[in-house]
């Protein structure tokens, strides 16, 4: 079948800056009327703003929530945060996934500790060499909390403003991306009024185009009938707003087996390994597990184990099948029993006995988390 070709289409939003304004009214003005009461919005200082932005990458707002709520009680400022253990740090993150990015707000926290006296820095150039922070969440924290003219541009907000213009090309491309930043660039009041004024400053507006695509401009059959700024929209006018913004590259997932043991101790404690560094999930502990290239079967994983530990290992029966995904994999882990025929009395040094009540206090991968509950 042959795609009608792309129609190149000047917008006039871009061209004008007073139908930039009214639009920009129209916008806030449903944002101060509709906006969700999020945690971080009651009180948005640059240190919440930057843990819920850290937190909602990857994640809905709905599941962050708690997790938000539970992380600040307990550190409540950077200085708490840089002083953190990290078992505990990793644990009050479990389930949250992505694990590099509570070890990257621990590791920025002590940057601003050692180079801001512990305060979290108001300028771009500070804000952007912090570890784990790049352009659009150095924008998101400085313009959310100190209404800063900086431009955002994250999922929700690619597709609302490719809408608006109505850019049919991928968004993913050089060009598109350049276009949508100096687009919401552009989209930013700089009037002393507007910067002294939350409501209607840079604050309101880059929260609000977020809300818009959450709420109103879903990727799927977006509420255009209810929407505040249908009017300027140019893909609304044109009928294209079910195939913009443009398609992306999708991702090619991979079918993965992966294995687990359950080995049974003195006691009846079972047997935990801490993940090494630069393996998925590194520094979690999780109970004795591997997948290709180490493992792409149970005989294999035997012989992964063996070596690991010394001594035999007999697999028993499966105890727990769990599916998930992970980036690119979507995972069908086969956990089984195990008897251990140790030669030695020394484990590895990343292995451990431990005691359920033990495991509860250390950060676990999600699935050896519902592994634990299962047993």
């Amino acid at each position: 079948m042959n795609l009608p070709p792309v129609v190149q289409h000047e917008s006039e939003l871009i061209q004008n800056a007073k139908l930039r304004s009214r639009l920009r009214t129209a916008l806030v003005r449903w944002f101060a009327e509709h906006a969700r009461d999020l945690p971080w919005r009651r009180d948005p200082t640059p240190y919440k703003v930057w843990v819920s932005e850290i937190m909602c990458q990857q994640t809905q707002i709905a599941n962050v929530i708690p997790y938000f709520e539970r992380f600040i009680k307990r550190y409540p400022d950077e200085a708490s945060l840089a002083a953190s253990d990290e078992d505990e740090l990793m644990r009050l993150w479990e389930g949250l996934g992505y694990y590099r990015r509570a070890r990257s707000l621990r590791t920025a926290a002590q940057k601003i500790v050692e180079l801001h006296d512990a305060r979290f820095p108001l300028t771009y150039d500070d804000v952007i060499a912090l570890p784990g922070i790049g352009r659009y969440t150095a924008g998101a924290i400085l313009s959310i909390s100190q209404n800063q003219a900086l431009p955002i541009l994250e999922g929700n907000t690619i597709r609302v403003f490719s809408r608006w213009i109505a850019m049919q090309t991928p968004v993913d491309e050089k060009t598109s991306q350049n276009q949508l930043w100096q687009f919401s660039q552009s989209l930013l009041p700089t009037g002393k009024s507007a910067l002294a004024c939350r409501d209607r400053g840079p604050a309101a507006v880059n929260q609000a185009a977020m809300e818009l695509g959450a709420l109103i401009c879903t990727p799927r059959e977006p509420k255009c009938l209810v929407c505040p700024v249908a009017k300027f929209c140019d893909a609304n006018t044109m009928g294209l707003q079910s195939i913009i913004p443009g398609k992306v590259t999708k991702t090619q997932y991979e079918a993965r087996n992966e294995f687990a043991a359950v080995v049974r101790g003195p006691n009846g404690r079972l047997l935990v390994r801490q993940i090494p560094a630069g393996a998925r999930f590194a520094g979690m502990w999780d109970f004795p597990k591997a997948g290709p290239p180490e493992a792409e079967n149970a005989a294999q994983f035997t012989q992964w184990l063996e070596h690991q530990l010394g001594g035999t290992i007999e697999l028993g029966a499966v105890v727990q099948t769990i599916k998930h995904a992970v980036t690119k994999y979507r995972i069908t882990l086969h956990a089984h029993v195990a008897a251990w025929t140790r030669d030695a009395t020394d484990l590895p040094d990343n292995y451990q006995f431990v005691t359920a009540a033990q495991l509860t206090k250390l950060p676990m991968s999600t699935t050896g988390r519902k592994l634990l509950d299962r047993l």
